[in-house]
């Protein structure tokens, strides 16, 4: 069973549990960049129009998550839970809404992207917290994030970190004196570089996250994801979650 489908079956018990009106509205919607991360700086993907966050409302609860995919989205709990995961749009409405409803049962938080200048202080204050539980180590990051790249490099140094990803603008590229590896072909070769995985939460909707968990899985490294696009199934799950400023 794959993670995302392990955190929807778990997400429906919750919903029962907390006997939850399935027939209540789900309605979600795609941001702007500039309604999603305000004046955040223009090297982030959203910024860049390769990704987008989509924002799911259940009552009082808002939940977000990145897609490749957006799309509007109007329906009943009831039928969201139906849907099934074989594509990148259906996942985004899945998971943006698993986040909408965990947070109005106040079991997630960080549901929200942050915005204008938290997400740069995002990756100083990631940095932070690695350095605190780990020390210095060879740090391995599963999607670029420009901000949390560069606080890697100038906390532990560009020789102490990789990254890959699947964006081809970006494969090949330096950046912060960290060559980009391909997330397609070269994962396992950085799991086997590094000590600990920092994965971008966004794995849940483009599909990614098994092979991710699988790899650091099988060679008993520390995985832990970051970002608020992940903050249900991490709940659900009791993943590893880092997300300084998600509201």
């Amino acid at each position: 069973m794959g993670v995302l489908e392990e955190a929807k079956n778990e997400f429906v018990r919750t919903c029962n549990k907390a006997a939850l009106d399935l027939d209540e509205p789900v309605r979600i919607r795609p941001l702007s960049s500039g309604d999603a991360i305000g004046d955040a700086r223009d090297d982030f993907v959203l910024k860049k129009g390769k990704e987008y966050v989509i924002e799911a409302v259940f009552e009082t609860g808002r939940g977000q998550a990145f897609t490749g995919e957006p799309r509007r989205w109007d329906g009943s709990l009831r039928e969201v839970l139906s849907l099934d995961l074989s594509d990148v749009s259906r996942r985004g409405v899945i998971v943006a809404t698993m986040n909408a409803v965990l947070r109005y049962l106040g079991l997630a938080t960080g549901t929200i992207h942050c915005r204008d200048e938290d997400p740069v202080n995002c990756g100083a204050q990631i940095a932070d917290r690695l350095a605190r539980r780990f020390g210095c180590r060879r740090f391995g990051a599963v999607g670029l994030q420009p901000a949390i790249l560069e606080a890697l490099v100038e906390r532990f140094s560009a020789e102490a970190v990789r990254v890959v990803d699947l964006n081809p603008e970006n494969i090949g590229t330096t950046k912060y004196g960290v060559e980009v590896w391909n997330g397609q072909t070269e994962l396992s070769r950085l799991v086997q570089w590094c000590e600990i995985g920092l994965a971008t939460g966004s794995s849940i909707v483009n599909g990614t996250i098994d092979e991710i968990v699988g790899c650091f899985k099988d060679k008993g490294k520390a995985l832990i994801f970051f970002g608020n696009t992940i903050s249900g199934v991490a709940a659900l799950l009791n993943l590893d979650r880092l997300c300084p400023f998600g509201r």
